[in-house]
This record gives C-alpha cells, sequence and structure tokens, in this order.
C-alpha cells in the first residue's frame, strides 16, 4: 500500500503546498518516515503492523530516501508534520544539534537499556543494521578472491575490474583500512591520508556507483570483478548467481535509527511507539523478512531468530566483531562534514 493510500486509509488528509506535505491527525495516531522500497514493506510487516496493534494507534506513512532535506524544512517552520523518522544516525545527531531534532529522554525508553551505548545518541536509537561489505565474483578471479580492503587496493596480486561508492561515508575508511589504519584506531578519521590513498586506486575504478541497485546489477552482470556493496543486495544476487559471494571481515557495520521531529504533532505517542519498535520481540520480526539485523542486539536472545539465519545477518555477534562500526558521530561534526565537500572535488 503506496503511503498516500496509508494516510487516506487512517482517515488523514494529505495536501501539498509548496512541496511540504500538511497532515491532519486524529487523536492516537503518528507519521512514521522511512526509505520506501522492499525495506519499508518488509518493516510494515514485522514491526510497524504489530506496533500498531499492539499499541492501539494508527501508523500513517511516508517515505523520504533522503530525508533530511524535509527534515530541515519542517523543523524550521516549528510546526512539522512527521512525528517518527527512520534515518542514519548523522541526520539525527546533525538536527539534534540544530534544534530540529527532540532529545530523547531515555527514561521513557525502557527498551533502550538493553543496547549498548554506541547504538545511541542524545537523539536517537539504533532500529536496523546493514553493513557496506567486499563482494566479488569468484568465476572472474578465480583463488584471487580479495578478503580485505588491504587485497582490493592490490591491484597487482588481485587483478580485475573494481567498483566503489560514489560516497565519502565508508569508502574513506575503506582507503584507511587499506592503508594499514587499525579498525579500532579509524577515529577520527585521517581525511589526508585517506584521499591520498584513494588517489591510488581511483585509476582502476570502472564505476563509482550511486544507488544499491546499481551496485548489484554491476557484480550480477559480471560488468566489475568486486565492489563495495550493501550486504542486503550481495545477498539478493548470490541468490540467482552461486558465483557471486561477500565477506564481512572488514565490513563496515551501519545503521538507521529512529529520531522524533522537534514538536512532533504527536510526541507523547511517538514515545510510546519508538520503545515499542526497539523492542527485543518486534526487532527480532526484522530480520526474517529482509537481510538486515536488528538494532537491538537482545533481538537475538529471544529465540525467533534461527542460529542458520543469525549467521548471515550483519549485527550477529560474531559478524559485528568483524567489522567497524560507523562513527555517524564523526560525520555530523564539521570535520565530518568538510569531508563530504572534499568528496565532491575528488569525485569530478
Amino acid at each position: 500500500m503506496t503511503a498516500l493510500k496509508r494516510l487516506l486509509a487512517a482517515g488523514s488528509v494529505l495536501t501539498l503546498a509548496g512541496g511540504v506535505a500538511s497532515v491532519a491527525l486524529a487523536a492516537g495516531q503518528i507519521t512514521f518516515v522511512s526509505q520506501g522500497g522492499a525495506y519499508q514493506e518488509a518493516q510494515t510487516k514485522a514491526i510497524l503492523d504489530p506496533a500498531a496493534e499492539q499499541l492501539g494507534i494508527t501508523i500513517n506513512q511516508d517515505s523520504a530516501p533522503d530525508a533530511w532535506p524535509m527534515i530541515k524544512t519542517q523543523g524550521e517552520t516549528g510546526k512539522p508534520i512527521w512525528d517518527v523518522v527512520d534515518t542514519p544516525p548523522a541526520n539525527c545527531v546533525r538536527g539534534g544539534k540544530a534544534g530540529l531534532i527532540e532529545e530523547l529522554d531515555f527514561s521513557k525508553l525502557p527498551n533502550a537499556q538493553t543496547m549498548p551505548d554506541e547504538y545511541k545518541t542524545p537523539y536517537s536509537v539504533a532500529y536496523e543494521f546493514y553493513a557496506s561489505v567486499l563482494a566479488f565474483n569468484k568465476a572472474n578471479l578465480g583463488d584471487k578472491v580479495p578478503q580485505s580492503w588491504a587485497d582490493f587496493w592490490n591491484v597487482e596480486a588481485f587483478p580485475g575490474t573494481r567498483a566503489l561508492r560514489n560516497h565519502p561515508h565508508v569508502t574513506l575508511e575503506a582507503a584507511l583500512l587499506a592503508d594499514g589504519v587499525a579498525r579500532d584506531q579509524l577515529y577520527p578519521l585521517d581525511v589526508d591520508r585517506a584521499f591520498k590513498k584513494l588517489e591510488e586506486i581511483k585509476p582502476h575504478i570502472t564505476v563509482w556507483w550511486t544507488s544499491g541497485g546499481q551496485s548489484a546489477q554491476l557484480l550480477a552482470d559480471g560488468e566489475v570483478d568486486m565492489a563495495m556493496v550493501w550486504n542486503g543486495r550481495a545477498s539478493a544476487v548470490m541468490q540467482d548467481i552461486e558465483d557471486i559471494d561477500f565477506t564481512f571481515n572488514d565490513g563496515f557495520l551501519q545503521n538507521t535509527q529512529l529520531c522524533i521531529l522537534k514538536n512532533a504533532p504527536n510526541l507523547d505517542t511517538a514515545m510510546t511507539f519508538l520503545n515499542a519498535a526497539i523492542s527485543p520481540e518486534l526487532q527480532a520480526n526484522l530480520p526474517l523478512e529482509i537481510d538486515y539485523g536488528p538494532g537491538n542486539p537482545a533481538a537475538f536472545d529471544t529465540g525467533k531468530i534461527p542460529a542458520d539465519r543469525a549467521a548471515e545477518l550483519p549485527s550477529s555477534p560474531e559478524n559485528a566483531a568483524k567489522q567497524t562500526l560507523i562513527s555517524d558521530d564523526w560525520w555530523a561534526s564539521p570535520e565530518g562534514e568538510a569531508a563530504e565537500r572534499r568528496w565532491l572535488n575528488f569525485i569530478q
């Protein structure tokens, strides 16, 4: 069901004025915003519908692959129409510091107590995990299969066509790992060193991809032999092409988090929903619908996630230990924003 149909079915009225939606909401409702597609469909079944039934509320939905412009626009009006947003934590932190996102009262979020501190910010809590991983085509590479970013950068020992994401997040981190920086020493990023290392690999990159679908298609079509890919995209290709594989080794553990807009129209209901959405029981439903790991690690203790399924998930304890947890706090800092601007010059 589309976001508009969900809103109409809930008896809400949606109007557009100057590109900003205005929603008339009744009591016991929230407007929840995520990124659309198969991911939002999966979370609707796994988390949103069960939470709505459990709490006796209506969850209206909207989608915005890049929520930041609307967070900024709505927050600046002082009268936002969204309540809860599923978005990268850097947006939550940046928005919180700018007075656009509510600072959370964790005394009202008992389910957050079972989550590690690094999975939370003052403004948000982890909702789901995915990973940026090194994927490859074994048919093309034979016994020269890369297992680290140092291997990916080693074009002589590991020949083949390559692809990286056209975005500084994670790509700078990969360059530093390739240059020998230890995983626990990555932050704060040595930006100069990262870009110097990226200049080495730049002539050997066939494609700088801009979407998850594109990265998966590059592997599926055999256009590249190895690539940085989101684990869910790689898993989807692996179902059809047996020679495609990936490793969590040297991967980058990333998450989206839930945050609440400042002056949200349904603040109390939004807080109640947020606590339910990160409960271990509901969190354990998500990986049964899609290849993402739960944001609350207590979900692995519910018995709902089979051991073989847990082994495929980026946030399982075994796989998380092989990866670097991305510091969205650093990326939301002035240094991170400067690195994003520098990327635009590098990629031209």
